[in-house]
């Protein structure tokens, strides 16, 4: 399978999703930037209002491109254990790039939402949506992180994911979707056609698009 940009993939996740249209206190959060054009369409598919988690990969010391876990919202790392021992990586290390994510995931958000506050998660129906998942490291921690804040149930919702990675994700939440799940699996830019970068305006043109179609679902989280 593969898709022809982060749209197609995002009505095609949309129709998958259907059933939970009707569902009360539905709300899409998204992850930039590439899973905002994703998460549109479900939004405006479902009829619900759209937000965004951001959480940052933790790269490894002497490979930055090699994550060793990520950093939610809230400053708290999601590590993979076994890599962090494998590779020696310290605790000052890890103190210093978690806390270099965290701020980097406030800049963002002070950005993306410019000034609109963020919307409540406790005891929606939550449906998390990215472009796709990889190792799975920063939607782990995005997971947990959401999962703090109590939703009434959370799903994951993403085009194309390896099984490994679709299968330890699933256990983090309530119900996991995925359109394509190839054992073959190099990256998630080769199940499109078209997987140009998403830039940081056009996310906030597309945030700032949609929370003006859903005026109504601006009330702050606690």
């Amino acid at each position: 399978m593969q898709f022809v940009d982060r749209r197609d993939a995002g009505r095609r996740l949309a129709e998958a999703l259907g059933a939970m249209q009707d569902r009360p206190g539905l709300l899409i959060l998204a992850v930039p930037r590439g899973g905002v054009v994703v998460g549109v369409e479900v939004a405006r598919a479902l009829k619900a209002p759209l937000d965004i988690v951001i959480a940052r990969k933790i790269g490894a010391p002497d490979n930055p491109e090699l994550a060793i876990g990520a950093v939610a919202p809230d400053g708290t790392a999601a590590l993979d254990e076994d890599l962090v021992a494998r590779l020696g990586v310290s605790d000052r290390y890890i103190q210093v790039a978690t806390e270099q994510a965290r701020q980097e995931i406030d800049r963002r958000l002070q950005v993306y939402r410019n000034g609109r506050p963020p919307l409540q998660v406790r005891g929606k129906n939550i449906v998390l949506v990215d472009d796709g998942v990889a190792t799975g490291a920063t939607t782990l921690a995005a997971i947990r992180y959401l999962r703090k804040q109590e939703p009434a149930e959370l799903t994951l919702a993403v085009p194309v994911g390896p099984p490994d990675t679709m299968a330890m994700l699933s256990h983090e939440v309530d119900r996991a979707v995925v359109l394509y799940s190839p054992e073959l699996f190099w990256a998630v830019g080769a199940f499109y056609q078209h997987f140009e970068q998403t830039s940081d305006e056009e996310v906030v043109e597309l945030l700032r698009e949609m929370a003006a179609e859903t005026p109504s679902s601006s009330a702050p989280a606690q």
